[in-house]
């Protein structure tokens, strides 16, 4: 079992910038690809960003790329996002997750999740 213990989510103006982190316990979490999925009102949870547990590989979301930067210290066992140029549009709960996946950006994939932190950018 993975536990996974999101933070840093909070009130901010567009065009600011805030950072996301995951904490995890329990099982070696170095062997997990890790993910950060969003979800707002009324809408599917979609796929923000996942990196490999070694950090080589990132993928992003197209709506996000170039302004949020996802990353992991192994050896604290936490995951972070890094969202800069924050829009009204990124508003969301926000989930981290990890799993042994084999299509990064679905969330089926994902064994282990947090219970999310609420992002909200005001205009």
């Amino acid at each position: 079992q993975v536990q996974l213990v999101e933070s840093g989510g909070g009130l901010v103006q567009a065009g600011g910038s805030l950072r996301l982190s995951c904490a995890a316990s329990g099982r070696t979490f170095s062997y997990y690809f890790m993910g950060w999925f969003r979800q707002a009102p009324g809408k599917e949870r979609e796929f923000v960003a996942a990196i490999s547990w070694s950090g080589g590989t990132k993928n992003y979301a197209d709506s996000i790329k170039g302004r949020f930067t996802i990353s992991r210290d192994n050896a604290k066992n936490t995951m972070y996002l890094q969202m800069n140029s924050l829009k009204p549009e990124d508003t969301a709960v926000y989930f981290c997750a990890a799993g042994r996946v084999s299509t990064i950006a679905r969330a089926n994939d994902y064994d282990y999740w947090g219970q999310g932190t609420q992002v909200t950018v005001s205009s």
